[in-house]
């Protein structure tokens, strides 16, 4: 019996330690400038994956809110990234995505993606891809 409760209790300092370490990410990630709440997802899937995104200066990265890397888990090069549609979120996207959220229809180096944020990271997304280097070729919808 002894054993089964030195087992459950280490378990149980397991499991509040990797918790402790996500919350550790998550405020190193959102302490920074240039941050803001972005889910995403693949057209295709029915799965909207919660994470952050930060600006870089001539990329995006995203970064999965329930993962302890400290690399980002998609990166997007800021001259590749074109924003084809924006629309509010319909239907089960609203409990997938936080409450508010525009979706944000894009096309990464060809490829169809779709991200969802709020409509003032909307606002900040837009102004960075306008701001692109001159001669880059920026899509903004």
């Amino acid at each position: 019996m002894l054993l089964s409760l030195e087992v459950a209790g280490a378990c149980a300092l397991v499991a509040l330690l990797l918790l402790l370490l996500l919350v550790l990410r998550r405020r190193r990630l959102t302490g920074r400038l240039g941050t803001f709440d972005c889910s995403l997802r693949h057209p295709g899937s029915r799965r909207w994956a919660l994470g952050v995104a930060r600006y870089e200066t001539d990329r995006l990265d995203w970064y999965r809110t329930f993962s302890l890397s400290p690399r980002p888990s998609r990166t997007f090069a800021r001259g590749a990234l074109d924003v084809t549609r924006r629309r509010d979120a319909e239907g089960s996207e609203r409990l997938a995505v936080q409450p508010g959220a525009l979706v944000v229809e894009c096309r990464h180096a060809g490829d169809p993606l779709e991200l969802a944020m709020g409509a003032d990271a909307y606002t900040g997304f837009a102004s960075w891809l306008e701001s692109a280097p001159p001669g880059q070729n920026v899509n903004v919808a």
